[in-house]
């Protein structure tokens, strides 16, 4: 059974830091690029970080403008993806989705797509404000 669950959204001011996780089993996700993408009230869906199964490659939407790291760590049954936010901004008030997908080549435009995951989390809130 596949399962993709986040964790460490929440509260915070702006200017502040949180670490996104989502912890993915299930299959084996070490050979899966795992991304983030998040959705605001009233807003679709966007695509906001990926790396690649090896770590080799990262891509990030034009938006993060360097406050924002992703980074995983692939263990024998499960594969973690992490989201350090720094210097959060109101509008990075979203809910926060991991996601995977078997994509392996590195066209940024494929890499961005919502269709080209196969695998989603739930979501965990984000609220940047004073």
């Amino acid at each position: 059974q596949v399962q993709m669950v986040e964790s460490g959204g929440g509260l915070v001011q702006p200017g502040g830091s949180l670490r996104l996780s989502c912890a993915a089993s299930g299959r084996t996700f070490s050979n899966y690029r795992l991304g983030w993408f998040r959705q605001a009230p009233g807003k679709e869906r966007e695509f906001v970080a990926a790396i690649s199964w090896n770590s080799d490659s990262t891509h990030y939407a034009d938006f993060v403008e360097g406050r924002f790291t992703i980074s995983r760590y692939d263990a024998q049954s499960t594969s973690t993806v992490y989201l350090q936010m720094n210097n959060l901004k109101p509008e990075d008030t979203a809910v926060y989705t991991c996601a995977a997908t078997y994509y392996s080549g590195d066209y940024q435009p494929q890499v961005a797509r919502i269709r080209t995951y196969d695998y989603w989390g739930q979501g965990t809130q984000v609220t940047v404000s004073s």
